[in-house]
């Protein structure tokens, strides 16, 4: 079972499960956590490898893992805390995991809203992933998620974005960072997938205006 915060509001109050990006953790969600607490019954998981799920004994043994592994942590979570159905929240990757378990399991899902959502890689992030991936072996992986925070968000008042996206990725062992970079080989199979199904579940998508790399394919998406 993956690392996790929960917090109960009511019997009869929906759930809402938080899921964060490559990178993160569930403290990203720390300004989002009052309000809906508030109102909801509220699950926030850490993915493997990541934050307190970064030292689970099966991960010792697994040198690979897809987006559907990822979706299964999930999904065994809701599991084993009795979560039947639950409104989704994702940000960045997070979306793809949230997507995936809308396939796996869409009668689990009462809704999604996914921010910064990645519906496709346009030349340019296909460019910056390959980069990455011909360099992740001998470039410390901090330089390749502060050049990406840097592309990603490239203006000056993007700078605490920045450094959050930085500070975040610290907390990552180098081997993981290398087991998660090698998921962006399915990414794009797997978007074109997603993009000829409609899963007819109520979707959310919250992006920003200058989000010029993610924005324009959400865009034709809606």
């Amino acid at each position: 079972m993956l690392y996790h915060r929960r917090y109960d509001h009511s019997t009869d109050a929906p759930w809402v499960v938080f899921v964060h990006g490559a990178g993160g953790s569930s403290a990203i969600w720390h300004r989002q956590l009052r309000p809906f607490k508030d109102r909801y019954n509220v699950l926030m998981v850490d993915l493997r490898g990541h934050g307190g799920s970064q030292h689970r004994e099966d991960e010792a043994v697994a040198l690979t893992y897809t987006f559907d592994d990822v979706a299964r942590d999930v999904l065994d979570t809701l599991d084993t805390l009795g979560i039947d159905r639950a409104h989704f929240v994702g940000i960045s990757l997070g979306s793809i995991v949230i997507r995936t378990i809308s396939e796996l399991a869409p009668e689990r899902v009462a809704s999604m809203i996914l921010g910064g959502a990645i519906v496709r890689l346009d030349v340019r992030s296909r460019m910056l992933v390959g980069a990455g991936t011909l360099v992740r072996r001998v470039v410390p992986f901090l330089w390749l998620y502060k050049l990406f925070a840097w592309i990603i968000m490239p203006r000056r008042r993007h700078r605490a974005s920045r450094l959050a996206f930085v500070a975040e990725a610290k907390r990552v062992a180098r081997r993981e960072f290398l087991r998660w970079w090698r998921l962006t080989a399915e990414v794009n199979p797997l978007l074109r997938f997603f993009r000829e199904r409609d899963t007819g579940l109520p979707t959310l998508y919250v992006m920003g205006e200058e989000d010029y790399l993610f924005l324009p394919p959400v865009e034709q998406v809606v």
